[in-house]
């Protein structure tokens, strides 16, 4: 999976917005109303690399994968960056990204969960 093919597929989910940040940040978000589930890092010399948001046993289990490192400033709360999409089985990748949106919308009102649920 490519980077288009995974932002089409970040897109894809129930409920998801999209915000590009310019700023410092250089960041294109995914989030669930304002839970970010995962991005794109927008600028040099991280370009395209790609966070997500993991339980702790994942976390662990990742970093030790060559090509996945604790995400910059959010490892504390258990995101890890992958370095090149196209390196990480199609799959397990759809995988990781679900459960980071299922984490965000585990974080919404159950008002807004059943919402989003009833679009699925």
């Amino acid at each position: 999976m490519n980077v288009e093919q995974l932002k089409i597929f970040c897109m894809s989910l129930s409920g998801t917005c999209i915000n590009e940040y310019t700023d410092s940040r250089n960041l294109l978000s995914y989030s669930l109303d304002d839970k970010k589930f995962a991005y794109f890092k927008t600028s040099e010399p991280e370009r395209w690399r790609f966070s997500i948001r993991v339980s702790a046993e994942r976390f662990l289990e990742l970093t030790d994968q060559e090509g996945i490192k604790p995400a910059r400033y959010m490892h504390r709360f258990h995101w890890v960056s992958i370095v090149n999409v196209v390196s990480i089985d199609e799959d397990y990748l759809k995988e990781l990204v679900t459960d980071s949106y299922h984490k965000a919308m585990s974080r919404l009102s159950k008002k807004r969960q059943r919402e989003l649920t009833s679009c699925i």
